[in-house]
């Protein structure tokens, strides 16, 4: 059976697209939770700057200009190395205090960027960044209290690494959970492919397992099972009427035959010999009916699996052509074989010849003399094929299908030997071999086309 690709499987498609939603929504929050730690962190920064330049303003209104100097000085000193900075100008500009060059005194928020004056203390840093907040004090002073934005800086590009560390993992497990998920899918899905094959090939006794991926899959499994059920008991039915009518018809036609072939020996001699002799005929037609419906029947009960085994497939095809050859000079048509040497394959080499002889006599009783006819075998990627081909008035495409059913004849064939069974044998020995019987045009004629699984050109 062909295994199935997971990477062209739907169930294992649908799963890795539910996998990439999964991943594009994780991803999505994780930027979402980087803005808004980001945004936070930056609205925690301004508000402390905030608060520092409203503390020293009512420092200047309360207590001077000269506390707000010491005050600017205090806090230079007391607060940590690099978490804020302070500038103090008076109304024209000049600088009065803090670590800040007056060239930064401005107004309202802004950002400055100041060459640092230590980098073996500032991380490396040859210039840094800073949020500024500058307003006026009641003399018309102004102070600037700023932060630096380095801590802020690297808080950001750390979040935003680690989101796309954590998207990437996130999207490679869920990659890998619905490569896993389609995987196990695929593999119960095999199992009931394989079922379904056998069921098709003819055992009819075969179940489908349940797939046990929801009650949902598990029911469908069951409702399939029991239809199987029912469809095995119309068939088992069905053959076992036609199958009964051959036995109980066959045992008094036997009987009658021999009460024919004793009244032929009493009056051998006599006009009636001959009556009797066509009587004998038609009776012998009628118990290969028989036979063959039997034959059909025991087929496609699975009989005969047991003895397939391997095959010169090569040799019995020349042994049958080389046979039917001069059958074929006498009804004037012309027989060729094209067959590959060392072919071998798994096959019930009773039930295949009588398949690849009903298909050369059929080209021969349904065509008209000076019909060429070939036989060839030959390997393919998968198995062998064994064609049987005419030049003769070929089957419309509409019959084609319906050739394969049992007594049913074409229009043209009802004056010629035959009840319409040699096609319906063909077909269920194809079935019991696990291959498949294809019928198509040869323009002009009939080509057709036995497939045989689980064979090697040796």
């Amino acid at each position: 059976m062909r295994r199935f690709s997971p990477f062209r499987s739907g169930a294992f498609r649908f799963a890795l697209m539910m996998a990439a939603i999964f991943a594009i929504g994780a991803t999505a929050l994780l930027i979402l939770v980087e803005h808004a730690v980001s945004q936070y962190a930056t609205e925690v920064a301004n508000d402390n700057i905030a608060a520092e330049v409203a503390v020293l303003r009512d420092e200047s209104r309360t207590a001077g200009m000269t506390e707000t100097i010491r005050a600017v000085v205090r806090r230079e000193n007391a607060v940590r190395e690099h978490q804020l900075r302070y500038l103090v100008v008076d109304k024209d500009g000049n600088y009065l205090a803090g670590s800040l060059p007056a060239a930064v005194a401005r107004l309202g928020w802004h950002n400055v960027a100041l060459t640092n004056r230590d980098p073996r203390t500032d991380d490396g840093a040859e210039t840094i960044s800073l949020t500024a907040l500058g307003a006026r004090l009641d003399n018309g002073a102004m102070v600037v209290v700023a932060s630096d934005r380095s801590d802020l800086d690297e808080l950001r590009w750390a979040l935003g690494t680690s989101s796309a560390l954590f998207g990437v993992l996130i999207t490679a497990l869920a990659l890998l959970g619905g490569f896993a998920v389609g995987r196990m899918f695929l593999r119960r899905l095999d199992g009931v492919n394989r079922s379904v094959e056998r069921i098709m090939h003819g055992s009819l006794t075969e179940r489908l397992p349940t797939i046990g991926m929801s009650p949902e899959f598990d029911e469908l499994s069951a409702n399939l099972n029991r239809m199987l059920a029912q469809i095995e008991a119309l068939m088992e039915a069905m053959r076992q009427v036609s199958t009964d009518i051959a036995h109980d018809l066959r045992t008094p036609l036997t009987r009658l035959r021999q009460r024919l072939e004793a009244v032929k020996e009493s009056v051998c001699g006599s006009p009636v010999e001959q009556q009797v002799e066509g009587a004998l005929g038609q009776i012998d037609d009628i118990l290969g009916v028989f036979r063959a419906l039997l034959r059909i029947s025991s087929l496609e009960a699975g009989s005969g699996r047991q003895r397939i085994a391997q095959v010169d497939l090569t040799s019995l095809v020349l042994a049958i052509v080389d046979a039917y050859r001069p059958v074929a000079e006498d009804a004037a048509h012309v027989l060729s074989g094209s067959i590959e040497p060392n072919i071998f394959g798994r096959a019930d080499p009773e039930m295949l010849a009588q398949a690849i002889t009903n298909l050369i006599e059929n080209a021969i009783i349904h065509t008209p003399a000076a019909t060429r006819i070939s036989v060839e075998l030959a390997p393919k990627a998968d198995g062998v094929a064994l064609i049987v081909a005419d030049d003769g008035p070929g089957v419309p495409a509409s019959e084609r299908k319906r050739i394969l059913d049992r007594f049913y004849r074409l229009d043209n064939s009802r004056g010629t030997p035959g009840v319409g069974l040699g096609l319906a044998l063909v077909s269920a020995v194809t079935s019991i071999h696990g291959g498949r019987l294809t019928i198509t045009d040869n323009h002009p004629g009939l080509r057709t086309e036995l497939f045989l699984p689980n064979a090697t050109a040796g």
